[in-house]
């Protein structure tokens, strides 16, 4: 018989979810299915808006990269902020002013004032990842609850991604301007529901001030670095000013690291990296995103260049991988219960590893169902186990006045692994592209690409597997106090 202040062995799934639980963990998923519906529609656009504003390859690549600027090169600072001045505060204001951008960007007609819409939508979303997983962190015990809220959470992104894919592909036959349109309707309905229900954040009142010089030095840095590396296929690797840039970045990180090690409150605690756990989610970030961006740029290449699908061909080509891990969400959180990150981060790089290396042996007549849907199923399979099982990993065993902080720096590992390993990608195609370029010439010179895609991948399982043998900290027992559940529904409805 069971104790009345126990629940069974699932008590995730066993106790019922208020509503205003639910609606709180469906507005941050809102925003993190904008960042990936975002990020993937502008992709497929692009063309058209190089068309309709008559802009150079040049300055088009710069309507992808000013996001990215902002979001990267902001994201340490984002976290900090939504632990200072409050999550909620935080992040309604930056949802708020991604919508006004969403706006914008679909109404001015040149580049410069599209790019700089970019920028500014890319610099909200670096303040709403970071304030939107900490709110879940704070909301949802660490545990069962925690474990499915962030596997329903994580899935968005994944979910956003693909759709985006898919309605890029259909809104820009109608006009480009409807892709950077779609979002705002949508970000401001999440903000009138999230002032409703995002349960009310403090500001920490017992911080060591603001630490001012640490946030200019580090939101400098990464700006510089993400903008370096952005840059460096263009400019050429080994280029002066490439080289003076990496240079100033060290530069930089090494004042950076210095101000954080003497100041009383610190942009980044340096200590939380001393924990083998959190360096490995740290690393697995970078190697995940790094990987996959890379590999989806390569094959969008090799579909629409040399196979001659359209945008939405080739959009739901990727989409398996999407559908799986939206149709597993509702499990991850059971899985990890029963296995922990440790066993399935690394086992999900090792499908991503064998779903990289199955696409290397691709020819100009592929049968889909044979030579392209079992990679798909495999990075999908190991998207719906790592990218969950990262932010379960980077957020335990943090204290909640610094789950923004730790936030902020996951979602940072992720872009900038994002934008350095693509950029390596870039640049080893770039380096072996063919002086005639045949068909086959072409996709041989993909495939060293591919390979660094692969090697990625499989430096974030070696990384990982350092985890499987280390002393396995204590697990949450199976049997939960019921006072727990309310605890999580009582922070909700909190006024």
């Amino acid at each position: 018989m069971t104790s009345p202040l126990t629940t069974p062995a699932d008590p995730s799934s066993a106790v019922r979810w208020t509503p205003r639980l639910w609606g709180t963990l469906l507005v941050l998923c809102a925003a993190m299915f904008l960042d990936a519906l975002d990020v993937s529609m502008v992709g497929v656009a692009l063309p058209s808006i190089g068309a309709d504003l008559d802009l150079s390859t040049s300055t088009l690549q710069w309507i992808v990269s000013g996001y990215i600027l902002g979001y990267g090169g902001l994201l340490l600072l984002g976290g900090r902020a939504a632990d200072l001045l409050g999550r909620r505060q935080v992040f309604l204001v930056a949802l708020g002013v991604f919508a006004v951008a969403s706006l914008l960007g679909g109404l001015v007609d040149s580049g410069p004032l599209l790019i700089a819409s970019r920028f500014i939508k890319g610099l909200s979303a670096a303040f709403t990842a970071p304030a939107g997983l900490s709110i879940i962190t704070t909301t949802f015990p660490e545990g069962p609850l925690r474990n499915r809220a962030l596997s329903i959470y994580t899935t968005c992104a994944a979910t956003g991604f693909s759709m985006g894919l898919v309605l890029s592909g259909l809104l820009t036959e109608a006009s480009w301007r409807l892709t950077m349109l779609l979002p705002a309707p949508i970000a401001l309905l999440a903000l009138v529901a999230g002032l409703k229900l995002l349960p009310r954040s403090a500001r920490e009142k017992d911080h060591n001030g603001y630490d001012v010089p640490g946030a200019v030095l580090g939101t400098a840095s990464m700006l510089l670095l993400v903008f370096t590396v952005v840059q460096a296929p263009e400019s050429g690797w080994a280029s002066a000013r490439t080289l003076l840039s990496f240079l100033a970045v060290a530069a930089l990180l090494t004042v950076f690291v210095l101000v954080e090690r003497r100041s009383p409150g610190p942009l980044i605690r340096l200590g939380v990296l001393r924990s083998g756990s959190q360096l490995r989610a740290q690393l697995g970030a970078m190697a995940f995103f790094g990987s996959y961006v890379g590999f989806q740029f390569l094959v969008t290449l090799y579909m629409q260049s040399l196979l001659g699908w359209s945008a939405l061909h080739t959009a739901l080509a990727f989409l398996p991988a999407g559908a799986l891990v939206a149709v597993s969400s509702t499990k991850v959180g059971s899985i990890v219960d029963r296995f922990g990150t440790h066993r399935l981060i690394p086992a999900g790089f090792a499908l991503m590893v064998v779903g990289y290396g199955l696409f290397l042996g691709v020819d100009l007549s592929p049968v889909y169902a044979a030579a392209i849907l079992p990679s798909m199923l495999l990075i999908g399979a190991a998207c719906a186990l790592v990218f969950p099982s990262l932010n379960i990993q980077a957020t335990n065993g943090v204290e909640d006045h610094e789950q923004g902080m730790v936030s902020g720096l996951l979602n940072t590992s992720v872009q900038v692994g994002g934008a350095i390993f693509l950029a390596v990608v870039t640049a080893v195609v770039t380096a072996g592209a063919p002086e005639h370029a045949t068909p086959q010439a072409v996709l041989d010179s993909y495939r060293p690409g591919l390979i660094v895609v692969t090697a990625v991948a499989a430096a974030g399982l070696l990384i990982t597997l350092t985890g499987v043998r280390t002393a396995r900290r204590p697990q949450p027992s199976v049997v939960v106090a019921k006072s727990t559940v309310r605890e999580a529904e009582r922070v909700a409805v909190r006024d």
